[in-house]
């Protein structure tokens, strides 16, 4: 009875009203009529469990049965034109090893056969061979020095591994994502004998080296722009839940596991893990002024205003002396904003001004500004499930409007003028001051309006993605991480994840070969530059931070 309707023909003004009323009234109950299946279901499963038996199986439906994808990449993504490098033939974009020439056996040529050259095959082939090597060190003994004086071995091999097959195997853990019993399986084929506990040793034990390397990659990354992007993802370490932060930006990607995944965290991260400060100003004091403190705590507060930067025992005792006895909540609110702004205070790292993330609490209110993702905006579209036709039609138009926007602003990052910038932003209001009368739809289009200065930080700043995909793929690698390996179960393999994920992904980020790089450090060689350098030496080329000027805050155009 509703297909086809057009609100438009209703001259009954009040008429029309009551239909629009209805139509969200039908939407709000088949909305309650899911969430009610839904729970139903979940209650099912768990009285069946009780029982001893078994719920329903999670088995995912398929497209055609109705399963929600929420992604966006059709809609915003447009055709691409070839790369330059996958053009031209394979041969000259690989490095030729070795040449060989094949000769004609004399005896199948006839007698007027003549010479015409050569005919080049490219062929690619790996050596997958022992090279076991029986060393014999010589011995001297010295009677007068009651010395013994042995050869030394050569560089990168310490105890009974060499360095190529210690990189195969990192390589093969952190970067091929394979398990440690198939890294066994695949080394005892080819005649290593190696024991899991043997691989899991080389993979965390004395990595002190590779964890510096990832150090001094996020002191590099977060000198090379003046904005960062973050997500996080959960991680079982030792089963217990932790979560696995990423940060990065286009020329790195760091992971960081933390127990916790609130404010201070967020700011661990963004600290590269150094020591946790805390300074009450004027920044602490207007943060807690935000949240819900009695007016005498906030009086008292004012009155403890310092310039003094603590540690956090420091911080603790000082506020147990001030204010003696405070609710756990209270002492959050407190301690977060004395942690938000020592780190903006902060003169040993680059304090990042602008935070790339999705619409999470926690990342929030730490840094000046913050850029939000309009992918993560747009998903929220999609999980709208009208069943009015009038509805989905409108729906369909709005996200329709709503990437072609997105476009407007791709296509400004490419020519950013300050009339562009004018015109954008009027769009921006005039796209989100739609009513559509879908109750639903319009609720969502006033939260992202409401979200107007940091969805269009592109505006201002040029340089800034459009969305948090690079910090979502860096999460998902950690996502394949773990559904290989499961989870580290110490404190050694997981700061080895984290630093064998970070060399990873930033190394694919700056073009260099994971195991090449791994065999360099491994071996002791340091031939290769480090890849702090290689992020140092790239940021000048990109300017990312170029949108704010030299010693300002203000963009340039």
């Amino acid at each position: 009875m509703l297909e086809g309707l057009d609100l438009s023909q209703i001259q009954d003004e009040r008429a029309r009203e009551l239909i629009v009323r209805l139509l969200n009234l039908v939407e709000s109950l088949s909305a309650d009529l899911r969430e009610a299946q839904q729970e139903n279901q979940r209650l099912r499963d768990e009285i069946a469990r009780l029982k001893g038996e078994k719920g329903k199986p999670n088995i995912k439906p398929n497209a055609s049965s109705g399963n929600r994808n929420y992604s966006s990449e059709k809609e915003r993504k447009k055709a691409k034109a070839p790369s330059p490098e996958s053009k031209g033939p394979k041969q000259e974009r690989l490095r030729i090893d070795r040449e060989e020439t094949l000769k004609v056996d004399p005896a199948r040529l006839p007698e007027d056969a003549q010479f015409k050259g050569y005919e080049d095959v490219f062929v690619q082939e790996l050596l997958f061979r022992t090279d076991n090597v029986l060393y014999h060190k010589e011995k001297f003994y010295s009677a007068s020095q009651a010395k013994t004086f042995l050869a030394e071995m050569p560089a990168g091999y310490q105890g009974q591994y060499g360095p190529q097959l210690k990189a195969l195997i990192w390589v093969l853990y952190f970067a091929a994502q394979v398990s440690e019993p198939k890294i066994v399986e695949l080394l005892g084929s080819a005649g290593i004998s190696i024991s899991e506990a043997e691989v899991s040793n080389l993979l965390i034990k004395e990595q002190e080296p590779l964890h510096e390397e990832k150090a001094e990659i996020v002191r590099a990354g977060l000198a090379s722009s003046p904005w960062q992007q973050t997500d996080d993802t959960a991680t079982r370490v030792n089963g217990v839940n932790e979560h696995c932060h990423v940060l990065c930006n286009p020329l790195y990607t760091a992971f960081f596991t933390q127990p916790k995944k609130d404010r201070e965290s967020v700011i661990d991260v963004l600290s590269n893990q150094g020591p946790r400060q805390y300074l009450f100003n004027d920044l602490a004091l207007a943060y807690c002024e935000k949240r819900q403190l009695s007016q005498s705590l906030i009086e008292k507060l004012a009155q403890w205003r310092s310039a003094e930067m603590l540690d956090e025992a420091g911080f603790e005792q000082m506020v147990g002396e001030q204010f003696g006895p405070l609710s756990q909540a209270q002492k959050k609110i407190i301690k977060d904003g004395a942690r938000v702004a020592a780190y903006q205070a902060n003169q040993e790292l680059p304090v990042v001004k602008l935070l790339v993330c999705d619409d999470a609490g926690q990342s929030k209110e730490i840094t000046e500004e913050l850029a939000l993702c309009w992918v993560h905006d747009g998903r929220h579209y999609k999980k709208l499930m009208p069943v009015c036709e009038l509805h989905q039609k409108l729906l369909a138009e709005f996200r329709s409007q709503y990437w072609d926007y997105y476009q407007e602003l791709l296509n400004y990052k490419q020519n950013p003028t300050k009339e562009a910038a004018a015109r954008l932003e009027q769009g921006f209001d005039e796209l989100f001051e739609t009513r559509t009368g879908y109750d639903a739809l319009d609720e969502r289009i006033e939260k992202s309006r409401a979200k107007k200065a940091e969805l269009l930080a592109v505006l201002r700043y040029p340089e800034l993605p459009l969305h948090n995909n690079a910090s979502e793929l860096g999460a998902r690698a950690r996502v394949r991480k773990r559904a290989v390996s499961l989870g580290p179960r110490t404190k050694e393999g997981t700061r080895a994840w984290d630093s064998g994920q970070t060399i990873v992904e930033t190394a694919k980020k700056l073009g260099v070969s994971v195991y090449e790089y791994i065999k360099d450090r491994l071996s002791g060689a340091n031939q290769m530059p480090s890849l702090a350098e290689m992020i140092r030496e790239r940021a000048k080329q990109l300017r990312l931070g170029e949108s704010w000027g030299a010693d300002s805050g203000s963009p340039n155009f």
